[in-house]
């Protein structure tokens, strides 16, 4: 197994990471969608900068051909027009992956694709599973040999067993739901249909769109902006959908109750692009809201008030709003480091922010600054970056989190270590704004949450440790994560 997390590099980038995004497409008028799919997964190249792919097949050639191309890099790194030429098709998937354990290989890029006694299925998944440590060996007692290690396969391996005995491939994903347990978001393509599936809780997003005579299921609805396609609707929690020349097919009866549903609530603070809109919920208005809600419950007196791009900026824009505090830029972000990059050697790790940030020394100097950021894990880049501040001249740096303290791990899919890794595990508020060199540190109130997203449930696990289904007896974080 993979030790869970390379120090180096968590140390030299102490930030949250997103999981994967996820894409799909059935073009009934038989275009090839290979194209369409690339500028999808260009939208959602946040949520994931380590692997990509893309799978396609004909619904009117040989039933169970598929076409897959996939790589480690970028999108723009990974496909050229050629490599989009090939990939003939009108029914395909892609993927876009961060992975949070040392198994960033290209085995482990996704779509998967799997050939078996049923035909051909391809398949996308954006989450984590709790329990694919069990459902993994219980399939390799039976003879399954994995050929990655991430929970998607232990997924796949379960729909296409259940296909067997099912009468078709929407009742085999509804069978393998009934087994796996945690956070998901799958698309599903087999020759004549295009699946998506979200976890009872709806830890992870997914949502449906149309454009001309074809059907589109992605991660977020920035996604669908950036290819002309019109928002549908959102798939419910615990709902399978299933696209097909005849139109949407919906089975909800692994629906929970709403209030039992748990959407990961740092896709509004951080995850998803501000232009995305996460079941009915504006990711921007949530994040200019946790900015209102900081400057409500942690106000003091500054002159102006600044976000850590780029997920920091609307909630700096929100508290400006209503403290009255001129909002303003103290920031330049070098465009072309994206949220993961080869970072520096731990003798050098220092640098890291820097390279990714640099100060505008005219818009701080002698300015009592409030900054603004989404979360603070371990504490080494909240302290690099005020330290940036002060070293630029300014009089005061007061902190502002628009999110509670971390004080539990996650095991849906959020890239948070153990207990004791996290600053604010035995420690007061006061205790790290010390330790951070701040002036003074305001996190977001817990009870604001559900405010900031118009009501809708939520988890807060690594808040509280109240989680929405019971946690592994083993530490499974990151080791089959999609």
């Amino acid at each position: 197994m993979n030790n869970l997390y390379n120090e180096v590099n968590r140390e030299a980038d102490d930030s949250l990471h997103e999981e994967c995004g996820v894409f799909g497409i059935y073009d009934f008028d038989g275009n090839d969608v290979a194209s369409t799919v690339y500028y999808g997964l260009f939208a959602l190249q946040h949520r994931g900068q380590e692997s990509c792919g893309i799978a396609v097949s004909d619904t009117n050639g040989p039933k169970g051909k598929v076409i897959l191309s996939k790589g480690m890099g970028l999108v723009n790194e990974v496909f050229t027009p050629d490599d989009l030429e090939k990939l003939k098709g009108n029914i395909g998937i892609g993927h876009t992956r961060y992975s949070t354990a040392g198994s960033s290989t290209r085995e482990n890029a996704q779509p998967l694709v799997l050939n078996y006694i049923k035909g051909t299925l391809g398949l996308a998944h954006n989450g984590n599973l709790i329990n694919a440590p069990e459902l993994r060996r219980e399939l390799e007692y039976t003879g399954a040999i994995f050929q990655t290690t991430i929970d998607s396969e232990v997924i796949a391996y379960h729909i296409a067993r259940e296909r067997i005995n099912s009468g078709n491939v929407e009742g085999a994903v509804r069978n393998a739901m009934m087994k796996i347990k945690g956070a998901y978001s799958l698309i599903v393509m087999s020759p004549r249909k295009l699946i998506g599936a979200r976890d009872p809780f709806g830890f992870k997003p997914l949502c449906i769109g149309k454009r001309d005579n074809a059907y589109i299921l992605a991660s977020e609805t920035c996604a669908l902006d950036t290819i002309g396609a019109d928002y549908v609707r959102d798939v419910q929690p615990g709902e399978i959908v299933t696209i097909t020349e005849k139109g949407i097919i919906s089975d909800t009866s692994l629906c929970l109750p709403k209030e039992k549903e748990a959407r990961c609530i740092f896709e509004y603070i951080y995850f998803a692009r501000p232009d995305s809109i996460i079941d009915g919920s504006s990711v921007y208005h949530s994040r200019i809201m946790a900015g209102k809600f900081l400057a409500m419950d942690s106000p003091v007196e500054a002159d102006l008030v600044v976000g850590v791009p780029e997920s920091g900026n609307a909630a700096a824009l929100g508290y400006s709003l209503q403290s009255g505090i001129p909002y303003g830029t103290a920031f330049v972000k070098n465009g072309y480091v994206g949220r993961t990059f080869i970072k520096p050697k731990q003798s050098n790790r220092e640098s890291s922010v820097k390279v990714k940030l640099n100060v505008l020394t005219e818009a701080v100097k002698g300015k009592r600054v409030i900054m603004i950021d989404d979360s603070i894990v371990r504490g080494t880049t909240s302290g690099r970056i005020v330290s940036m501040l002060r070293e630029a001249g300014a009089a005061e740096v007061h902190v502002r989190i628009s999110s509670p303290p971390f004080l539990y791990e996650c095991y849906f899919g959020t890239d948070i270590p153990s207990r004791e890794q996290l600053i604010a595990y035995n420690r007061t508020v006061d205790d790290i704004c010390k330790i951070i060199g701040a002036d003074s540190l305001g996190y977001l109130k817990l009870e604001r949450l559900s405010e900031m997203v118009n009501g809708l449930p939520i988890c807060t696990g690594c808040f509280t440790g109240k989680y929405p289904m019971e946690p592994p007896t083993e530490d499974i974080r990151g080791e089959y994560q999609a």
